[in-house]
């Protein structure tokens, strides 16, 4: 299968070639050349397979041509080593936990398949490869545990300086090894501005192979479906309509579960929560696509005024706004609205979400005031300990630190602050 650029100025590519490249040359996303839905009878069965089989018949047609299938089945057994359980918090509203990982965050699953798709074709190869990425919150540990110690990888990522937890932070500030992070004096659309225009700088291309792990990477992105499917091989005795609320900042999350929807799993609608950085939301009412600056929220990852994927999301329904309105519905919610949930959910359940899983089960409610007759699942992106401080503050309880966050605790942070694009340049060109 090939892979073009929405752009539609640059040569159709090999997945291989999309990964290595990140970014297409005209400046676009690369996205399939097509979508062969899977058989009725993967869907009919899909309670009798393991996760590894699910995830193999989804991603087989993207990347048959470049990865063989045994190699295939290799990298699916070590990304997928940990669970994606649908949890039941209250009569037709789940959640699915997406932050069993090394890194505790959804990312785990996109980072970790980029990671050993890189590994395979690096082998043999002499150059090295840059992984350069920018991070609004957990894409940045994700990614620093996902290539650490990968021959042929190095990885600089960008993160916006006290935007991010602390949490979050030590995560990609504590590995070494072949991980950096540049802290930048700004916000995560001046990260990802840097990023993009970095892949596009041919003084630095000429010099230097460079990569991106950010959604707009193919091999980060289409893997995220996986866990969709998962979610419905678990949801599907419900008998009833399924539908997703998915906490969307750069919407390669929610995007991926439409990929999903498009190779035939049976959901009804999906539901795009977002914080006040309310892009979409507001599209989906104007029908007007006006990208703004980000503003900082207790649900730091979703920060994002300009979403690379929404893109995507659109080609996907052709850019037909009725088909896209039709499966695709998009709410906004302020802090004090999150804080709400977060105690509501945890007053009726005991059950602690995070900010993000807070919007997600807001949207989801939202939702089903004209649709109760669904089975609802709403996103938990992270462990709600990479929030603590929100987290503890707003239900009045300790959390416990789970082991993979109690590890990174006492390192030393390291990074290195930048505050333009021509720091950035310097820094990759001399590294």
């Amino acid at each position: 299968m090939k892979f073009y650029s929405l752009n539609k100025k640059a040569p159709a590519v090999s997945f291989k070639e999309a990964v290595i490249r990140g970014i297409a040359p005209d400046k676009g996303l690369y996205f399939p050349e097509s979508f062969t839905p899977l058989p009725d009878s993967f869907f009919e069965q899909i309670e009798e397979l393991s996760k590894e089989e699910i995830a193999f018949n989804a991603i087989h047609q993207f990347v048959s041509e470049e990865i063989p299938n045994d190699e295939l089945r290799e990298i699916l057994k070590n990304t997928l080593d940990f669970d994606f359980p649908v949890v039941e918090i209250e009569e037709n509203v789940a959640t699915l936990e997406l932050f069993h990982g090394p890194t505790m965050a959804f990312k785990d699953v996109g980072a970790r398949f980029m990671a050993q798709c890189l590994g395979y074709f690096s082998k043999g190869e002499k150059n090295e490869v840059t992984v350069l990425v920018a991070t609004s919150g957990d894409t940045g540990g994700a990614v620093a545990n996902g290539f650490l110690g990968v021959d042929g990888v190095k990885v600089v990522i960008l993160y916006p300086s006290g935007k991010v937890s602390d949490i979050q932070e030590r995560q990609l500030t504590t590995l070494g090894q072949n991980i950096t992070a540049l802290e930048v004096d700004g916000t995560f659309d001046d990260c990802q501005k840097m990023v993009k225009t970095a892949f596009l700088d041919d003084s630095i291309l000429s010099e230097m192979k460079l990569t991106s792990a950010n959604s707009i990477n193919v091999a980060r992105w289409l893997p995220q479906m996986f866990y969709f499917l998962f979610a419905y091989k678990q949801a599907k005795k419900q008998g009833k309509p399924i539908v997703f609320s998915t906490p969307s900042g750069n919407f390669g999350n929610i995007c991926a579960g439409l990929v999903a929807q498009k190779l035939g799993m049976p959901v009804d609608h999906f539901i795009a929560a977002t914080n006040v950085n309310d892009t979409v939301p507001q599209f989906m009412v104007t029908k007007e696509y006006t990208p703004k600056p980000s503003k900082a929220t207790i649900s730091n990852a979703m920060d994002v005024g300009d979403p690379s994927n929404f893109i995507r999301i659109r080609h996907l329904f052709d850019d037909n706004f009725e088909k896209l309105s039709d499966n695709l519905s998009s709410s906004s919610f302020t802090d004090d609205e999150t804080r709400s949930a977060m105690s509501a959910i945890y007053d009726k359940s005991g059950y602690v979400a995070d900010p993000h899983g807070a919007v997600g089960y807001l949207g989801l409610k939202k939702y089903q005031e004209n649709h109760e007759d669904t089975y609802g699942i709403f996103l938990e992106t992270a462990h709600p300990v990479k929030f603590l401080d929100v987290v503890e503050k707003t239900i009045d309880k300790k959390v416990p630190i789970p082991e993979q966050i109690e590890k990174v605790m006492d390192k030393e942070k390291k990074s290195i602050k930048i505050k333009s694009y021509d720091e950035l340049k310097g820094f990759l060109l001399n590294q």
